[in-house]
């Protein structure tokens, strides 16, 4: 039996939906998703989406989670993650969120640091066995006491959640939903290392409503989300922006242009979720007439020291929203101005709705005393990002500090007083969404032997992208693939056509 508080979490938003209209369409699986993960897409009401989450709640009280542990989740951007993450908060548990770029030596290190007792995962990703991934991670992580996964022919030991669908069980146990207490866990990447970053349910909806608020999503809106949901700010443009408009949110797995033109269409969706620079390519393939119903573009900046250099946004019947991200730190949103160009972006409190003054429900930017970005406000986790403690003599503690720092470079414009964001965090790159500690690139090439060269090129689109060089590409392939890297580091290495 649940019980809810006076605190809001993200259960009780999707229980307000239910009782409300249990019969409207809630989400639908990307058209494609045949030949991304090998299952049939999915298309379910609020009704049906409540009783699949009770099932999967069910199956994870039943196999001896205690309520607030820690659940791993790796999976595509389906109808299934946002199930599995509903059916953890149901069942009491924290959801930690693993990356889908991550191989098994990033998913150990995530599962030994937040003692996850449990992994969810899928058979296949695009061809690639991620239940081989899951298995042998869990297999380094002595806490893991649970391993299960949707799709066909899972590996020995891993309970199918598909058979848990089909046969539902009615289990439940008493627990408080209270918007305090954690909900989920992801992953940042600083030049003080790495490092996981806990939420609870309110920290969540204060970064969902900064975004729904600012690019004032309508109530009842149909959205197509097609940035990977695997981190706080995918999370909450996607999940909770969708709990808080009572819509209906599509998926789309990156990228396939075919099928999210058909999806868009087919779907009506009128608002987008996507990485900005993709929105803004879409400008180029004429989108008014290829996308004739849409109505509100919410553009995430994973490198937001570019928007300020950005094309202008000429599409008459849709708005855009610039999101800047600032890795697992935090996150603002500001629509475009009448002129089609980035919204300028004041130190201080950024309110949403635009229209209140003063009002500080998104947050607090500053300049720190390093020339830095600082955050505050309900969404940022200060204590994640606390400094080490200075070795001194001192027996007194330095004081607390209220803000997070992002460290992007960051100043003033003398003459406007707006805010300029300069420069990424030195020491880390970014490739997509998978950011990493620069020095790494030099340890992994020193394990490729003599002559080999990995390295981070600048990027208009993603960053960076990496670019690689060996006596022999393939062999460098194989061996990286062997380290259990990403993907992106094994590619650095493909073979390249010549003139």
């Amino acid at each position: 039996m649940i019980q809810n508080s006076q605190s809001p979490s993200c259960e009780g938003l999707f229980r307000r939906i239910l009782a409300r209209q249990p019969d409207a369409l809630a989400l639908i699986d990307p058209i494609n998703k045949r030949r991304v993960t090998g299952q049939p897409p999915k298309r379910l009401t609020f009704a049906e989406a409540d009783r699949a989450i009770s099932a999967l709640a069910a199956h994870f009280i039943e196999s001896g989670l205690p309520a607030n542990s820690v659940i791993a989740v790796q999976l595509p951007n389906t109808v299934e993650f946002m199930l599995t993450v509903l059916a953890a908060h149901r069942a009491g548990l924290i959801v930690a969120l693993l990356p889908m770029l991550w191989r098994q030596g990033e998913l150990t290190v995530a599962l030994n640091r937040t003692g996850a007792r449990a992994i969810v995962t899928t058979s296949t990703i695009d061809g690639v066995s991620y239940a081989d991934f899951a298995m042998n991670a869990a297999a380094e992580a002595f806490s893991i006491r649970h391993v299960c996964g949707f799709g066909d022919h899972l590996p020995e030991g891993m309970a199918s959640l598909d058979h848990v669908l089909a046969h539902p069980s009615e289990t439940t146990r008493a627990y408080i939903q209270d918007g305090r207490k954690a909900a989920v866990i992801s992953f940042d990447v600083t030049p003080d290392g790495f490092r996981a970053v806990p939420r609870t349910h309110l920290n969540l909806i204060a970064g969902g409503l900064a975004v729904f608020l600012e690019s004032e999503v309508a109530q009842g809106a149909r959205m197509m989300s097609a940035f990977a949901p695997s981190s706080f700010a995918g999370l909450a443009c996607s999940l909770l922006v969708w709990l808080l408009s009572g819509g209906t949110l599509a998926l789309h797995h990156p990228f396939d242009a075919d099928s999210f033109e058909q999806q868009v269409n087919d779907d009506g969706c009128d608002t987008l979720i996507a990485p900005a620079p993709l929105a803004l390519r879409l400008t180029e393939a004429d989108m008014p007439s290829r996308l004739p119903g849409l109505r509100n573009v919410i553009g995430l900046w994973r490198a937001p020291e570019q928007i300020a250099v950005s094309p202008s946004w000429n599409v008459p019947h849709a708005t855009l929203t610039d999101v800047y991200l600032f890795g697992e730190a935090g996150l603002f949103g500001a629509r475009r101005a009448a002129d089609s160009t980035p919204a300028s972006i004041l130190p201080g409190p950024h309110g949403a709705p635009r229209q209140v003054q003063g009002s500080s429900i998104a947050g607090e930017t500053l300049i720190t005393p390093r020339g830095t970005l600082g955050l505050r406000g309900p969404m940022a986790v200060v204590a994640a990002y606390a400094p080490p403690v200075p070795t001194s003599d001192s027996l007194m503690a330095p004081p607390p500090r209220d803000y997070v720092d992002t460290d992007y470079a960051a100043r003033l414009d003398r003459a406007t007083g707006t805010l300029c964001i300069t420069a990424p965090p030195s020491g880390t790159m970014t490739v997509g969404g998978y950011r990493f500690l620069s020095q790494d690139l030099q340890e992994w090439a020193k394990r490729l032997g003599q002559g080999a060269l990995l390295t981070a090129l600048p990027d208009r689109l993603s960053g960076y992208r990496l670019a690689g060089r060996a006596q022999d590409n393939a062999r460098a392939r194989e061996a990286l693939a062997e380290l259990g890297l990403n993907p992106l580091m094994v590619e650095a290495f493909r073979e390249r056509s010549t003139p």
